[in-house]
């Protein structure tokens, strides 16, 4: 067994698993349905946004966040999401030092802080470049940064889930929070642009 799979083949093995837990009576046939409908209505990139734009404008809320991600987004009601509990680890991007986050095994990914993953982010190419030439695969994304940048590469697992703090945009201290989170984007939280 190579441990590679296709979506084709995960889709068949979920299906014949939701099918033998209807059949058995274990589950109603709409209930798995029901649960992901609801577990996606909350999940948005909104969200990081928001505890981004709290990070910028209250110190006290950063300090928190960056020592304990998981309480601090508890604070102002999320978590990192999923059907287990997981730790939500925060990392700040400086002038000094740029983070990107990837899931090396699968696609880990905060889901209730940034919404459903996107595609690039569970493809092989990126989950395997960005670990052996994460400069070369953020300008791709159009970040270029200066050599004297150190990029760090976060791997994300089922136990840990990680955010990008970036850094908040020159010109925007006259900003309230709604309007900061405004300018924050999915892909910024992933590491992958800058604001």
């Amino acid at each position: 067994m190579t441990g590679q799979h296709t979506d084709a083949e995960i889709s068949r093995r979920v299906r014949r698993l939701e099918t033998l837990l209807e059949d058995r009576g274990l589950i109603a046939d709409t209930a798995l349905d029901e649960a992901l409908d609801a577990f996606l209505s909350g999940a948005s990139p909104v969200n990081g946004a928001k505890i981004v734009a709290r990070a910028w404008t209250d110190p006290d809320f950063r300090a928190r966040l960056l020592a304990d991600g998981t309480s601090a987004v508890a604070e102002l009601g999320y978590s990192a999401g999923g059907v287990q509990p997981q730790r939500l680890r925060v990392v700040e991007n400086t002038p000094d030092t740029h983070n990107v986050v990837v899931c090396t095994l699968c696609s880990c990914y905060p889901v209730r802080l940034l919404g459903p993953s996107p595609g690039w982010y569970k493809s092989e190419a990126y989950r395997s470049r960005v670990v052996r030439e994460p400069r070369a695969v953020l300008e791709e994304f159009g970040v270029r940064l200066p050599d004297t940048t150190r990029i760090t590469v976060w791997d994300s697992t089922s136990e840990t889930r990680y955010l990008v703090l970036p850094m908040r945009p020159a010109g925007t201290e006259h900003l309230d929070e709604a309007a900061l989170a405004g300018l924050v984007r999915r892909d910024a939280l992933i590491g992958t642009a800058v604001l």
